[in-house]
This record gives structure tokens, C-alpha cells and sequence, in this order.
């Protein structure tokens, strides 16, 4: 997701005015959005946009200037978005302290994933880069969890199911992926022995409008190997403590052949245990 090349002007910046919201031959999602809402919503969302259409089609930037521009645009957009879901959690918790459940509810905040705010050009998701690969996940109940500690191990979405389900007193299912944190909440973060030293990402969403290759891939604790594949055949490797960024592509490097194999065999393995292909 490209911002100079990818980022589109009416759907991830909004620049539509009202009357062209108001035309019925130009339907689509944004279209669609944008009358779900209320004549009040939809005043609200006039005034706060008029000005930044207004400006946007009077200045008719190019080249790194528009680039710029829509960085900014899209990042006001996202903060304050940011702002709002925070704005609610806190009277969500609030609510819960009212009626005396704060402390009998397991609270969960998390997401699908992180987000590119312009690290490396882009814009949005997708990519198993760690702007988007690392997610926050935060787990409030005082009754199994010490407030305030925190945990180093390696977790992935799959985990949530059976956490949950362990949590509550919930027999696990065998054939559910993902294994229980609760090991890990009890004991203050403390990573049991036996934790998975990797987790496995995939993405196969290709050919589609967001651009992204189809690619899969495993993160270790120091090191990130990723695989793109279908109509191209690349790879990806970072030793993410000397490259936190991601700028060194050390795949094909001499100095680390030996760990690429390793990589290798331990991303077939998890490919395997998770009955994932290509197909």
C-alpha cells in the first residue's frame, strides 16, 4: 500500500464533496458509507471535510507535495479515529465499574494487526513487516492476572479462542489452533519452557485492490524469514535485533546461511502444523 501510488483520493482521503456524495451514478463503498449515516452525521461530516476538499482542489499538488499532503490528511484521519476508540474504552470501563462487573470481566483490547503510518512508503496493513505484524494485546481481569505486568512471548491471533476459553473454564478443543496464554497471564509474563519459539504469518489476498503480494512467513525472536509468492518467487530475511527497521535484506548474505536453513526447515514445520498451502 503504496501512499504516492496506491492511495486513493476519494476512498482513504474522502475527497468527495457533498454533491458528489449526493450522486447516485457515483455508488460505491465510500457512497454507501457515507448515506448510512444520519442527515446530522452527515452535516457533521460535510463541514469537517469542505475545507480540506476545498484546499486539496484549489492547490492541485504534484510529485512530492501531494505525497505530503496525503500522509498528513490520512494521518489526522487515523489519530483522531485512534483518539475516538480510546475515548470508548474508557466509558465502556466505566460503565463496568457502575454496575459493579469491572473486576468480573475479562477485558480484551486488541487488534487485527498493526498499522503502516508511513514506515517504509506505506500506508494501511498487510505487508508481515513489524508495523503491522506486532499487535497491541492487552488482557484486564485482577482475578488470574498480576495488574500491571507485562510478557515477552510470542503470541499470535489463533491464541485468543483457547485463551478465552481456558479463562472461563472451557475445555479446549484438540483440534483448535492456537495454544492458551493463560500460563502465561497467571505467572506475571513469565515465559513457560515449553513456549513456541516462532509464529507463522500468511497472506494470500492477491490479485486484489490493496496490491499486496501473496506471501507468508515466521518470526522468530530475532530473526524474521518471509517467502512472497504465486505469480513471483522472493525472499526476505532480517536479523531484527541488528535491523529493528527492516532495511537489510539479508537473505542471499554469506554470514548467515546457516541460519537461513534453520529458518527454512523451521518455517516448513509450522507450515505443516497449521495444515497450511498455497493453493
Amino acid at each position: 500500500m503504496n501512499i504516492e501510488n496506491t492511495m486513493k483520493e476519494r476512498w482513504d482521503l474522502k475527497i468527495a464533496t457533498p454533491e458528489e456524495l449526493r450522486d447516485t451514478t457515483l455508488k460505491d463503498k465510500f457512497y454507501e458509507a457515507y448515506h448510512r449515516m444520519t442527515p446530522e452525521e452527515q452535516k457533521h461530516w460535510d463541514e469537517a471535510y469542505a475545507p480540506r476538499i476545498k484546499e486539496f482542489r484549489e492547490n492541485k499538488l504534484t510529485g512530492k507535495e501531494l505525497v505530503r499532503w496525503k500522509y498528513q490528511q490520512y494521518m489526522r484521519d487515523y489519530l483522531a479515529t485512534t483518539l475516538a476508540v480510546d475515548d470508548n474504552v474508557g466509558r465502556l470501563l466505566k460503565y463496568l465499574e457502575d454496575i459493579g462487573e469491572l473486576d468480573n470481566t475479562i477485558i480484551v483490547y486488541t487488534s487485527d494487526q498493526g498499522f503502516f503510518l508511513g514506515e517504509h512508503g506505506w500506508f494501511d496493513k498487510r505487508f508481515m513487516y513489524e508495523e503491522c505484524q506486532r499487535m497491541p494485546l492487552l488482557i484486564r481481569y485482577p482475578k488470574l492476572i498480576q495488574p500491571g505486568s507485562k510478557s515477552d512471548a510470542l503470541c499470535m491471533n489463533v491464541d485468543f479462542a483457547p485463551t478465552l476459553l481456558d479463562m472461563a473454564g472451557v475445555k479446549v478443543p484438540g483440534d483448535m489452533q492456537g495454544k492458551s496464554l493463560l500460563s502465561v497471564l497467571k505467572n506475571k509474563g513469565e515465559i513457560p519452557e515449553n513456549w513456541r519459539k516462532a509464529v507463522y504469518y500468511h497472506y494470500y489476498e492477491y490479485p486484489a485492490e490493496h496490491s499486496v503480494k501473496r506471501h507468508y512467513g515466521i518470526r522468530t525472536r530475532d530473526y524474521k524469514l518471509i517467502h512472497f509468492y504465486n505469480d513471483i518467487d522472493e525472499w526476505e530475511m532480517y536479523d531484527l535485533q541488528k535491523d529493528p527497521l527492516e532495511m537489510n535484506n539479508i537473505y542471499n548474505n554469506q554470514l548467515y546461511l546457516t541460519k537461513r536453513e534453520e529458518l527454512v526447515q523451521l518455517l516448513k514445520q509450522m507450515r505443516a502444523s497449521y495444515n497450511d498451502t498455497t493453493e
